[in-house]
């Protein structure tokens, strides 16, 4: 039996939601399982870091590659392959018998997630047309199932891990994922761009090496930049970087049209993304670190606290849709990360002998604004790029939210952790304490960039005015 030509728009945004879903779910499994994980696998700190960071180097690998793919090969046939792929990479994960094989297997879940996530925005911007009434709703419900996965994950992976360890959580998501690929190629029509184009086979690997040298090399950094392997890294990945660019400016079907970067709505996006990715995610991120090892906490009440964040978005991005239309997706985002800010900020000054429980109202106010921005940023995405190009628009979003994500938490990572603050619980809360506004500048200076980009006919008006 087929899916109705009606029942079709909801077949998508239900299997939309379900892919992002699932990633985010599988992205946050270490935040449960890293202790039983590492004990199991002989991880050091070095490795543990790793296992934490390697999905995020995955998903920056392939966001942007997989979601170009999807509009030219068909968003059904990417986000079925990329739900394959995170199978058989999460079967490998727990099969792993050492930290190498189970980074490895992180690296490859963060390429097929990378294909859920941006294939998903893709067949909502397919499914539901820039501008419409329809398409709120379905940017809103997508961004809640972001927010819902990233609450739910932490819980699903400790119970899992309570029950048959660690490895449960490794193949849950090998089964979810197989399951997710059936649905979708049952139930989802395919779309693609009216005119695709030729595979950009240089550009794909270009962009994945400069991305993949700069992300290992931010993870490599938190130990100490002064290394000659983490500078080679950094400096290959700017490098590869620039080369991409270079490429994508002389090719006639580039997979991602850099003049795009001179359209005021994209570029909005584009910031957005990465400011909350530098920002709250990153906070939220190293938070669990500090609530274990430094208030003397567990890893149930950091997941608890996650939730009070993640779980709270959930509510606001459902409700994004019932804002005015007239409050533009520059003003939402820019109100949106003004607030998140002011709920950073009440996570400063802890003190070792503070409840867990203090940070609550911080979490809850960030978590209530991220859920705004993640509706208006699934929405922008899509509508910011020429049409039929929204799964590489999703890609390029959700690209800059990681590789943002990345920087914040190195940046964080490397003040709170250094050795003049002589380590142990007080010095790691003290560093926390001094790494935590410029996570919250990240939101500051990310508002005030997406509201300078202004739309051409209102920068007009006000020059000759």
């Amino acid at each position: 039996m087929t899916t109705s030509s009606v029942d079709r728009p909801r077949a998508t945004l239900a299997v939309a939601g379900a892919a992002t879903f699932l990633a985010l779910v599988v992205f946050t499994t270490p935040l449960a399982t890293l202790p039983s994980t590492a004990t199991a696998l002989g991880a050091g700190p070095a490795a543990q870091a790793w296992i934490l960071s390697s999905m995020s180097i995955g998903l920056g690998v392939a966001l942007l590659s997989v979601g170009a793919l999807g509009d030219d090969l068909g968003r059904r046939r990417v986000l079925v392959l990329g739900a394959v792929v995170l199978a058989a990479s999460s079967v490998l994960g727990a099969l792993a018998p050492s930290a190498f094989v189970l980074v490895v297997a992180r690296i490859l879940q963060g390429v097929g997630g990378a294909a859920l996530v941006a294939c998903s925005q893709g067949l909502l911007g397919h499914a539901f047309p820039a501008g419409t009434p329809e398409a709120r709703t379905a940017s809103s419900l997508w961004g809640a199932s972001l927010g819902a996965g990233i609450a739910a994950g932490p819980f699903l992976a400790a119970g899992l891990d309570h029950v048959v360890g660690w490895t449960g959580a490794y193949w849950a998501a090998a089964v979810g994922a197989l399951v997710l690929a059936l649905v979708t190629h049952r139930a989802v029509p395919e779309s693609r761009a009216a005119q695709p184009r030729p595979v950009d086979l240089p550009g794909v690997l270009v962009l994945a090496a400069g991305v993949a040298a700069l992300l290992a090399g931010l993870v490599e950094g938190r130990a100490g930049f002064g290394r000659p392997v983490v500078l080679a890294l950094l400096a290959v990945g700017v490098v590869l970087l620039v080369v991409f660019v270079v490429l994508e400016r002389r090719r006639a079907a580039p997979m991602l049209d850099v003049t795009l970067f001179a359209s005021p709505a994209f570029v909005a996006a584009t910031v957005g993304a990465l400011a909350t990715g530098m920002g709250i995610i990153a906070t939220t991120s190293f938070l669990a670190t500090v609530v274990e090892r430094g208030l003397g906490s567990t890893a149930l009440v950091g997941a608890l606290l996650l939730f009070a964040w993640s779980g709270t978005s959930v509510v606001t991005a459902v409700l994004a849709r019932r804002l005015p239309a007239a409050w533009s997706g520059r003003l939402q985002l820019a109100a949106g990360l003004v607030v998140v800010a002011a709920g950073q900020l009440l996570l400063f000054g802890l003190a070792t002998g503070d409840s867990p429980l203090s940070l609550i109202p911080g979490l809850a106010l960030a978590g209530a604004a991220s859920g705004v921005v993640n509706a208006a940023l699934g929405r922008e995405a899509v509508a910011s790029v020429p049409a039929g190009r929204g799964a590489m628009g999703g890609g390029a979003n959700n690209t800059a939210r990681y590789v943002g994500s990345a920087i914040g938490v190195t940046v964080i990572a490397v003040v709170a952790t250094r050795p003049s603050l002589g380590g142990g619980a007080e010095g790691l809360v003290a560093g926390w304490n001094d790494a935590l506004p410029i996570s919250v500048a990240f939101s500051v200076l990310g508002a005030g960039a997406v509201a300078a980009c202004r739309p051409r006919r209102v920068r007009t008006a006000v020059a000759s005015g």
